[in-house]
């Protein structure tokens, strides 16, 4: 018998539904060279296309227990309304982090100008389309563009969401053109704020965690793509010591479970200190949940039901239910909506 339980919903704050298609591939590269067949994916795409994958992940991801996800989205105007489409079949809250490419990448990805990309992000905010800045990275922005989509985002209340320290050869180059570690150069730039989320800060070091930090930016933590593509571990423990916000998202989608993002990510803390419990359940579940809604400038997302019968959790007592779903259980405790 089905004994149900109700919790906050999960939800993914970077995901780029695309990549889906290509889990397992490259095995045996670094990142640069995955990246080339990303792209390469990433160039195939159409509207119709998008409609149909994405519905398809959109209602994994809602069978997993996310119920909200925020698609950093960088495959062009008309398949970004695609995919508000296909959230819209999924029943999961969408947000459209529209994202701002000016060099590097495909020609379909990229914008000729700061006016252009505002107007791409305008026409989806006239569609009723719940909207974020994103700036792809350093290296897809130069410092003009940080600097004027700061100055918008700020400017209209919109979330600011950008890749930043995910490798160290990112680190490197911003070095060489600014003289400025990646989220040196976004403070610099007045990206920071309590409406940025940074993606991954897998190499941030202690100064730009303090920048993180005094500025009240989040942290969103992908750890099963971080594994995947050889990213390296986030900072865990320095990041908690500061009380810099941390939400989880599913990025390119190796694997479609809020569950595994989080015990990863206490996983990885329990590595780097030696010792257990680094992040108590409870915080875990608002990583999850709550954090990435704020992260998203979502006030409202679904809940989601378990399982308690599960064979997952058979044995188990009441009173460590959470600890155990997060400790020891997969996506398939989550009860099918409707």
């Amino acid at each position: 018998m089905t004994r149900a339980v109700t919790l906050p919903g999960f939800v993914n704050a970077h995901s780029h539904a695309f990549q889906r298609a290509l889990r397992g591939r490259a095995a045996g590269r670094d990142f640069w060279a995955w990246r080339e067949g990303m792209l390469a994916e990433a160039k195939r795409h159409s509207p119709d296309t998008v409609r149909e994958l994405y519905a398809r992940t959109y209602a994994e991801m809602r069978a997993a227990g996310y119920t909200a996800v925020g698609e950093f989205h960088y495959l062009g105007l008309d398949t970004a309304l695609a995919a508000a489409d296909a959230a819209a079949e999924a029943e999961i809250a969408f947000v459209c982090l529209h994202v701002a490419y000016a060099r590097g990448g495909p020609e379909g990805m990229r914008q000729d100008s700061v006016s252009a990309y505002v107007a791409e992000v305008e026409r989806l905010r006239e569609r009723e389309i719940a909207v974020g800045i994103a700036p792809h990275s350093v290296r897809a922005c130069p410092r003009e563009w940080l600097e004027e989509l700061g100055r918008y985002a700020s400017a209209e209340g919109l979330v600011l969401h950008v890749h930043a320290d995910e490798q160290p050869r990112e680190v490197e180059e911003c070095l060489a053109e600014h003289g400025l570690r990646p989220i040196e150069l976004l403070a610099d730039c007045g990206c920071l704020g309590s409406r940025t989320t940074v993606v991954h800060a897998t190499h941030a070091n202690g100064v730009e965690l303090d920048l993180l930090r005094d500025s009240g930016s989040t942290i969103c933590a992908c750890p099963t793509t971080e594994a995947d593509l050889g990213d390296g571990f986030l900072p865990a423990l320095r990041v908690r010591h500061r009380g810099i916000p941390l939400c989880i998202g599913s990025d390119s989608n190796i694997r479609i479970d809020p569950f595994e993002e989080l015990r990863e990510l206490e996983g990885i803390a329990r590595r780097q200190g030696g010792k257990r419990g680094v992040f108590p359940t409870d915080e875990l579940l608002q990583i999850g949940g709550a954090n990435g809604a704020q992260a998203l400038g979502l006030e409202v997302w679904d809940e989601i039901s378990v399982d308690t019968g599960h064979r997952s959790l058979q044995g188990v007592a009441p009173e460590h239910l959470h600890a155990a779903l997060l400790a020891g259980c997969s996506a398939d405790v989550v009860i099918p909506p409707g």
